[in-house]
């Protein structure tokens, strides 16, 4: 998840170090890291056709202030960074609060950034849902009973039909963590609040249109099913394989398209776990580059010996997951006048893939540009990073480590593993990473977001 100025790591209770981490240095080079999911978008998102909202808002403040709950108004602000995205692109959402309905409840002053906000964006129109946003713990001091500061979310989802998609500011909830870690959850009193932004969803041009039938749904072990494909690469290898959920079984066969890219193949399944057939170019299954799966059944109708009986299990495919050791980390500082690098280690990112399937994975950062006092900026490309990744022993796959060198804000691969017959495993993911802060930089604590996306 997104977030920018964080507290050093020992002051974050470990419940709530899962998101966004602070990374800081003494001038000081400060990096917030988000995870996947994660969610941060760039700091000049073009605005889609829309504006500010007007909704009315439910808070409950915090049980230590004794007071009951607020029914007030909130305004709010959606803006993307694509108006116009194809099917499959990842749009980045931003949920601006210029006015929340809650305050600070109780005469206590509160000091500067020790409020993390997080909410929801309802998506509606050609795809529904709800989306997950989170802000950094920024804020300005707040009076005691004094109203709370405008805040921004961010997050980001991807487009998976065409036409209108609306979005509408959802519920969202205050944290502050001083003295106390403290929540006040606003929810929308009439949901769905109004539609804030709007965008238009249309067809890749370049989508796979690949596209496989079969003869017949099923059959007994050792039959034959025909296949035939279409809009498939001409005059290129193809293989035809069995699949049991998202693992290839032992049936398969290769052959050459026809000069149009169709073909009519004939598939021998034997495999009893074979539950679907799938067509693909290439020495592994990609859905870029396949058709598929097409449902089929072995009918195993072979009697059981007298006096026995036959015994099923199943294995569950899983999911591709991440998670983060930590959601903040403080760089070494350097000296004004001199400069150089700002250094320190990347929070421990853990993957787990359990999906049981033939495709691999990609875990990519980008950081932003690093804001400092007055205005200082020190650019994105400074941030280096040289990654690390093992491998749990028994995993079918074996991770691969980004190359070191400059993020920046195109961003870098962290860590991969490759497409197989069978993938999937426990990897932990490291980099050493360096600020190279120019001397003579204004001195102060600088901050940027870097932001994990795991594919």
């Amino acid at each position: 998840m997104a977030s920018a100025t964080r507290e050093s790591a020992a002051r974050e209770p470990a419940a709530r170090r899962r998101g966004p981490r602070r990374w800081t240095a003494a001038l000081g080079a400060a990096l917030l890291v988000a995870g996947t999911a994660a969610l941060t978008g760039p700091a000049n998102a073009a605005p889609a056709a829309a504006g500010a909202v007007d909704f009315a808002t439910r808070c409950v403040p915090p049980p230590v202030a004794g007071i009951p709950p607020i029914n007030g108004t909130t305004t709010a602000e959606i803006t993307v960074d694509k108006t116009a995205p194809k099917v499959g692109d990842t749009v980045t959402v931003t949920y601006k609060v210029s006015k929340p309905a809650a305050s600070n409840p109780v005469d206590l002053a509160l000091p500067a950034d020790i409020m993390t906000p997080t909410g929801e964006v309802a998506l509606g129109g050609a795809q529904s849902g709800k989306l997950t946003v989170t802000g950094p713990k920024k804020n300005p001091p707040v009076p005691g009973k004094g109203e709370f500061p405008p805040f921004s979310m961010t997050g980001s989802f991807k487009v998976t039909a065409p036409g209108s998609i609306t979005l509408s500011p959802g519920d969202y909830n205050i944290h502050t963590s001083y003295i106390m870690e403290l929540d006040t959850p606003c929810t929308v009193s009439s949901p769905p609040a109004p539609v804030s932004a709007t965008i238009v969803a249309t067809d890749d041009p370049g989508a796979n249109e690949r596209a496989i039938s079969l003869g017949s749904a099923s059959g007994k072990p050792g039959d034959r099913v025909t296949v035939t494909g279409s809009k498939f690469t001409p005059l290129t290898e193809i293989t035809l394989a069995g699949r049991a959920g998202q693992a290839q079984t032992a049936d398969r066969l290769t052959f050459t398209s026809d000069a149009e890219g169709g073909f009519t193949g004939r598939l021998k399944v034997n495999d009893r776990a074979t539950t679907g057939i799938v067509a693909y170019e290439g020495a592994s299954w990609s859905a870029e580059k396949g058709a598929g799966p097409a449902a089929y059944s072995v009918v195993d109708d072979t009697p059981l010996p007298k006096d026995s009986q036959k015994l099923t299990a199943s294995v569950t495919a899983g999911s591709l997951t991440m998670s983060q050791a930590g959601d903040a980390v403080r760089l070494s500082s350097v000296d004004f006048g001199t400069g150089g690098g700002a250094k320190g280690d990347l929070q421990t990112v853990t993957v787990k893939d359990f999906r049981g399937g033939p495709a691999g994975w990609s875990l990519t950062g980008k950081v932003t540009d690093f804001t400092g006092p007055s205005g200082s900026v020190i650019d994105a490309g400074r941030l280096h990073w040289v990654p690390a990744c093992a491998t749990r022993q028994g995993s079918p796959s074996v991770c691969e480590a980004g190359s070191k060198g400059s993020v920046g804000s195109a961003g870098a691969t962290l860590a991969s593993a490759p497409d197989g017959t069978l993938t999937g495993g426990e990897f932990t993911v490291d980099a050493w990473v360096s600020l190279k802060v120019p001397a003579y930089t204004a001195p102060g604590e600088y901050s940027g977001v870097l932001t994990l996306t795991l594919t």
